[in-house]
């Protein structure tokens, strides 16, 4: 599991060891070339010393310390350059030019300052390995306040990565507590603002969460009021048919029984549709709306003519969507469902399917009585029927129709057609 502390804790102190291991380096070489041109500036006292005051004043030069008694060569060679005075009983290294120089002698590497004045040569060195092991010495004191540096920091950067990690805490204590009946929004106050935006949007899902279980509720609910009509009236019917003893009054009761329960088959059933809708499954895919609205009147056309209703299609535009064909098959078949069942015998139910830009038109028109301008948004409502309809139904067909809309991310729009009745207009996006 991914660990937001430990990738921030790795990459802290990973830079800043890295950082630490540059600046130790460039410490160590630049106090190195420090320690070089100190030692360079002693040999270089050392041979004006002795120029000026003789032989005599090597010994007892204040710039040559402890560290440095019997680590020296000091050389003298006169005007013939013949060495006349060599604190080595070998000799030394052989006279240079004027300056500082780095010699090899005697297997060793050694620095020398070389000094020509008034005919004499004057030659003061001292080995390299002498310095190597003064300078490891004053080296790790130099690295001590770096490494003391790097684990005061390291262990800051731990408790600061865990106080800025607290906001979280604290976001997944809050959500913890959070249950179906609490699903109000977190306190987004005393956050910090690189927290802000992941708050927010955890709001904004507990909203639509709670606005989905509301909804449920209320769908359960309407539900259960609506079933409950019909069951009543079948249970009652059943009873009625059971037990009289005439038949004529049987066949009635059980006439009105099977009329109870294809009004309960058709609630369920409609109920089913708007589950399904609401799961809004994923997985589009181009639709010919042309060939769907052929299907669905080639479906519906028993219907409209047990009904004595004229059923066709009138417009036919070649058109694609992207969608759900089984959403779009329920959209459209409720659609012309309800126009044949409000339309009265002898009418005509008409489907046209067009191309506008970039939309698909969908129109049903029927010659039934139409719906008021003031019910027109309100008939989109679960289980809202229209006052004085003696039609059997469920009030759920428009509000499934919608839904599948709505999920298409189309508009539906009603008013009224050019012979009086009902015309209803989808819109849906080409794509």
């Amino acid at each position: 599991m991914t660990s937001i502390r430990r990738q921030l804790l790795i990459w802290q102190i990973s830079a800043l060891l890295l950082t630490g291991l540059l600046v130790s380096v460039i410490t160590y070489a630049l106090a190195w070339n420090a320690f070089n041109r100190l030692r360079d500036d002693n040999l270089e006292q050392i041979a004006y010393s002795i120029l000026r005051h003789g032989v005599e004043s090597d010994s007892g030069n204040d710039a040559v310390d402890d560290e440095d008694k019997g680590q020296f060569v000091s050389q003298i060679w006169d005007d013939k350059n013949k060495l006349v005075f060599s604190s080595l009983d070998n000799a030394g290294p052989p006279a240079q030019a004027n300056g500082s120089h780095v010699v090899a002698w005697g297997g060793e590497e050694w620095h020398v300052f070389t000094l020509r004045s008034g005919g004499l040569t004057i030659q003061v060195g001292n080995p390299t390995y002498h310095r190597n092991e003064l300078f490891a010495r004053i080296a790790s004191w130099l690295l001590l306040p770096l490494s003391v540096l790097v684990a005061v920091l390291g262990v800051l950067i731990w408790a600061a990565v865990g106080r800025a990690l607290l906001p979280l805490n604290k976001v997944r204590e809050e959500i913890g507590q959070r249950d179906i009946a609490s699903l109000h929004a977190l306190d987004t106050a005393r956050l910090p603002e690189e927290v802000v935006p992941l708050v927010e949007a955890l709001n904004a899902l507990l909203t639509r969460l709670d606005d989905a279980i509301a909804a449920q509720r209320r769908f359960v609910a309407d539900a259960a009021h609506e079933l409950r009509t019909p069951l009543t009236a079948i249970r009652l019917q059943a009873q009625l048919a059971g037990q009289s003893q005439q038949a004529g009054v049987r066949a009635a009761s059980l006439d009105e029984l099977q009329q109870g329960v294809d009004r309960a088959a058709r609630l369920v059933d409609q109920l089913l549709s708007m589950a399904r809708l609401e799961a809004d499954v994923p997985g589009k895919a181009p639709v010919r709306l042309d060939e769907l609205a052929k299907r669905v009147v080639a479906e519906l056309s028993t219907l409209a003519e047990a009904r004595g209703i004229d059923l066709g299609v009138t417009d036919c535009t070649a058109v694609s969507v992207s969608g759900q064909a089984g959403s779009l098959r329920t959209m459209l078949g409720n659609l012309v469902d309800n126009a044949i069942r409000y339309t009265p015998a002898g009418g005509r139910v008409d489907i046209a399917v067009t191309r506008e830009g970039d939309a698909a038109a969908i129109t049903v028109s029927d010659t039934g009585p139409g719906i008021p301008a003031s019910e027109r948004e309100r008939v989109f409502d679960r289980f809202h029927r229209l006052a004085g309809a003696e039609i059997p139904g469920s009030g759920l067909g428009l509000a499934i129709v919608r839904q599948a809309v709505n999920q298409h991310g189309g508009r539906i729009v009603l008013d009224e057609a050019a012979e009086g009745g009902l015309r209803a207009r989808v819109e849906l996006p080409v794509g």
